[in-house]
């Protein structure tokens, strides 16, 4: 039986049609994504499922008790309180019974001689034990944990948006739902909170139904993808390299036919133009078939960006930083950093979040100044510079007058002159909607409108601060195909790892410490590495020791005689490390250690189990 069934939907924005009579299912457990080019309603459909929205026509079903989890593209929490209560905010009863205990715990720890609040706290430990919350408890800060929080007391009114995006999709996370809805879930997570979240949905029990830019993520965690075009919504079973073979073959398909749409229409005009004016019913019919071929002309496909920059008046040497620091307060930010940017470079920084990559670009670009060492900016460079946030559009300006205060005309790489409706067409912005005011455009339309603004400026050197966010697939192809092509230099921060891999021949991977580890290569392959790397640290301390013989030492015989107490002390170790780990509360420092202690106590017991299966088989070969 399907989870969900929408019939015959239909939405309309102003004049346009966003959802065209689309009809489909979602079936338990299972993983669909959900694409399309910026502005077609992918973020409306998932309102319209969660309620937020409503249509115009058509039906959605579902049980009774089905519930979903959601979290929005752009989530603002309201209400104050600490990043921990915010994530048990909720109906679910398990929430419910989370909030009640840290609640006791707080006023206990504030006043621990109150007979009361000694009293409160027994009775929502009990409830605890009774709604088995312990686990839902861990499972929460841990979630919280692996997306980059280590104080779970901060006020998240104190946050920034990023930091609200991850909230809101920890409270989505630990959620008792049927269907989880995410919309662009990556946004403001590094490259090992998107790693983690990938093995989380993998063993997500619910049905997922996201939207997000990230190809890799994509294709590793879909099982379905819907592609939403012109209003009508189209189905692809496989993930997200499956649909692109399908879409391949659907285009041709769809190519041979408009060649056949074609070639009728040139003969039923040929007729049109030799027969005098129709007067018969069949000369009619004939005549209105002729309108209904030339008005069944297929919606403009993905457009290509091609032009000139000023890349050719650039010099040799860029940028170039010499032994430059910075810091806040007492964070060392940066420290003695070195480089060198040159014409043609292609350079990808990535690394933890709060790590000063963005600092370091607006360091590079001359915007802020550092406080130890010098930046040195050439005579030529011309910054075109993309930020990480919304650019502060005047929504009472239309698209194309936007994109003529940048330039009027610009001039393809044959000499040939490119007006700016052309190049908004070519960027996905049809003649129709060029004279729409840029209020009202999505978000991510009003993204990809600013992105043509800064390339239309025709920059020399490109700066762009996680230009993924909030871009559909359709455009973000469009900027690889033109980056790879842009002959002066780009450097761009990005946790997208499909992005870098298509724009970056150099990696700055940013540390916590200041420093800065280069890489030439892959994004893929420097992660693979390290993930090889680690094995083999692991491997080689928990590997068990060489014997040269094959009967036991009189130190393997005393070591088998105490082993399985060994074990045993470390079994009851680890049963104690999760009773500290549910007391903890909401104390950040102490989990952050019972964490570490975890993961060594268990490293400790895989070593101790390797050894007495070590020593059990030399024991069994000399009897």
């Amino acid at each position: 039986m399907s989870l969900l069934v929408a019939n015959d939907l239909k939405k309309t924005f102003g004049d346009k049609t966003l959802l065209d009579d689309v009809s489909f299912t979602i079936e338990p457990k299972q993983r669909i994504g959900l694409i399309g080019a910026n502005g077609t309603g992918k973020s409306t459909l998932l309102q319209i499922l969660t309620g937020a929205e409503g249509t115009e026509q058509g039906e959605i079903r579902h049980a009774k008790s089905f519930t979903v989890a959601y979290v929005d593209q752009e989530p603002q929490l309201s209400g104050g309180g600490s990043i921990l209560s915010k994530v048990y905010e909720g109906g679910a009863p398990v929430l419910r019974t989370l909030r009640r205990y840290e609640q006791a715990l707080r006023r206990y720890q504030q006043n621990p001689s109150d007979q009361a609040a000694e009293k409160q706290l027994y009775e929502a430990q009990a409830d605890m034990d009774a709604e088995g919350a312990w686990e839902a408890e861990t499972a929460a800060k841990t979630v919280l944990t692996k997306l980059g929080f280590a104080d779970l007391e901060a006020d998240v009114d104190e946050l920034s948006g990023g930091q609200h995006k991850r909230v809101a999709l920890a409270k989505a996370l630990i959620q008792p739902a049927d269907l989880l809805i995410l919309d662009e879930p990556t946004n403001h997570l590094d490259a090992a909170s998107i790693t983690w979240l990938e093995s989380f949905l993998h063993a997500y029990t619910g049905a997922l139904l996201l939207v997000t830019h990230d190809r890799y993520f994509l294709n590793r965690v879909t099982d379905a993808i819907y592609e939403l075009e012109h209003g009508k919504l189209h189905y692809y079973e496989g993930n997200y390299e499956t649909y692109l073979i399908k879409k391949a073959e659907r285009d041709a398909q769809a190519e041979r036919e408009e060649e056949k749409r074609q070639n009728t229409l040139r003969r039923e005009m040929a007729w049109l133009k030799r027969m005098p004016k129709a007067r018969g019913t069949k000369q009619k019919a004939r005549v209105e078939r002729v309108e209904a071929l030339k008005a069944d002309t297929p919606e403009p496909e993905q457009g290509t960006i091609d032009f000139v920059s000023d890349s050719k008046r650039l010099g040799k040497k860029v940028i170039e930083a010499t032994d430059v620091s910075k810091w806040f307060g007492d964070k060392v930010i940066l420290d003695d950093v070195s480089m060198r940017v040159d014409r043609g470079d292609r350079i990808g920084i990535t690394g933890a979040n709060g790590t000063g990559k963005s600092t370091f670009l607006h360091l590079l670009a001359g915007r802020l100044q550092p406080d130890r060492g010098v930046v040195d900016i050439g005579e030529t460079v011309r910054i075109g510079y993309f930020t990480q946030g919304e650019a502060e559009i005047d929504g009472s300006l239309r698209v194309l007058e936007y994109i003529r205060e940048g330039a009027e005309v610009i001039t393809t790489k044959e000499g040939v002159t490119i007006t700016a409706e052309q190049m908004l067409e070519r960027f996905l912005f049809p003649r129709a909607q060029q004279w729409t005011y840029v209020s009202r455009l999505s978000g991510g339309e009003r993204r990809r409108l600013y992105l043509l603004r800064i390339l239309m400026e025709e920059p020399n050197v490109l700066f762009l601060d996680e230009p993924t966010n909030n871009l559909d697939i359709s455009t973000l192809r469009l900027l690889e195909d033109y980056l790879t092509q842009f002959p002066g230099a780009v450097i761009s921060v990005s946790h997208d790892r499909y992005f870098l891999d298509r724009v970056a021949e150099r990696l700055l991977i940013f540390e916590s410490d200041g420093k800065i580890e280069s890489y030439y290569g892959r994004f893929e392959d420097y992660l693979q590495s390290k993930e090889a790397e680690q094995t083999t640290q692991k491997s080689a301390s928990r590997a068990p020791k060489q014997r040269q013989g094959k009967k036991l030492s009189y130190k393997d015989q005393q070591e088998w005689k105490t082993i399985e107490d060994t074990i045993a002390d470390l079994e009851h170790k680890q049963a104690e490390l999760e009773k500290d780990m549910a007391a903890a509360g909401s104390d950040s420092a102490r989990i952050q250690e019972l964490l570490k202690e975890q993961e060594q106590v268990a490293a400790d017991l895989e070593e101790a189990m390797n050894r007495w299966t070590e020593l059990a088989t030399v024991m069994e070969e000399e009897r």
